[in-house]
């Protein structure tokens, strides 16, 4: 018996921790006892055992479902990430998109899912009939808390902060425990109402400045990468108005004579570009990079290798027959 190991470790029962991922999983002791052919009493009791041996309450009642402790979301990713080093160790998983019945959470804004999901559906159609996605939105430009704690399994967007960071961290030598693949590079543009009163006339930098904005903010800050590159040249803009969806920024500046910023492959597809002028921002900016992010537990799971490799083709050929045309 080694010393070093504390007894509640060593006479800790396993299976404990299935359940344990289960309930984080699900925040449903229903269908956590459901998805592990348990009743519900028996997973209340795996989860009071469990308490015991940790001494943390772990989840609490919340509303109609339950809501874990920090000691449990501080606890679960390494939980998850070596019961799916065990299982893949004894029982390598395979993954046969025709059979498979999983189910995907993405996070990203509407603009993107736009671009991506109606490609992406049509190739589920054929070859994966049985998978399901659910599109969450993404209101933040920094997902990590999310896909950490089992909110989505991948995060859809423009995020150069978080990846900076990552790559600080790895040059480092700290743990990085996400990943990151470019699905796409997009281009944003100036944005308003055909009538506007810069509409036809060539949109000078004084003029953008002059004029009243609104902004795609998905946290509410009224501050994004447009106003980064306005400051840097030591100008500023007026926001007097954000929202958090590009649809709804387009709704709005149709009716009114504020400017915004959308990506320019959105704007067909919001069906409102007959009522809608574009223009080259007046600027430098740096270019929008969209990129998928995942937790890295997630990274040799076959069923989630096999959904990045979907999304990269889908933006490949979404992009490419942009450009084509």
């Amino acid at each position: 018996m080694n010393p070093l190991i504390p007894a509640s470790f060593r006479t800790l029962d396993l299976n404990l921790l299935r359940v344990f991922d289960e309930v984080m999983a699900e925040r449903s002791l229903t269908r956590a006892a459901r998805n592990l052919s348990l009743t519900q009493p028996a997973v209340s009791n795996a989860l009071r055992r469990l308490r015991d041996a940790l001494d943390d309450e772990l989840v609490r009642r919340h509303g109609h479902g339950i809501e874990p402790t920090p000691r449990a979301l501080a606890l679960w990713p390494s939980v998850r990430e070596a019961l799916r080093q065990l299982q893949e160790a004894i029982v390598p998983s395979l993954f046969v998109p025709q059979e498979a019945s999983s189910t995907f959470v993405l996070a990203m804004a509407d603009a993107t899912a736009a671009e991506l999901m109606g490609r992406l559906a049509k190739r589920l159609e054929t070859d994966a009939p049985g998978v399901s996605l659910r599109v969450v939105p993404l209101t933040t430009r920094d997902p990590r808390s999310l896909l950490s704690e089992g909110g989505a399994d991948l995060a859809i967007g423009y995020f150069p902060a978080v990846l900076a960071d990552l790559t600080g961290l790895a040059q480092a030598g700290q743990a990085v425990n996400f990943e990151h693949q470019r699905l796409y590079a997009g281009e944003y543009v100036c944005v308003m109402r055909q009538g506007h009163p810069l509409a036809d006339q060539p949109m000078t930098l004084d003029a953008y400045c002059a004029a009243r904005h609104l902004l795609v903010s998905f946290s509410g800050r009224p501050y994004g990468f447009v106003d980064e590159a306005l400051a840097s040249i030591g100008r500023q803009r007026r926001i007097v108005l954000t929202v958090n969806q590009f649809f709804t920024a387009g709704q709005v500046v149709v009716s009114t004579d504020l400017l915004t910023v959308l990506p320019r492959h959105f704007v067909p597809t919001t069906g409102m570009g007959d009522q809608i002028v574009m223009c080259d921002l007046p600027l430098d900016v740096p270019p929008v990079h969209v990129e998928a992010v995942w937790h890295r537990r997630h990274q040799h799971d076959r069923a989630h290798q096999w959904l990045r490799a979907q999304l990269l083709e889908v933006a490949q050929d979404a992009f490419a027959s942009e450009v084509a045309v």
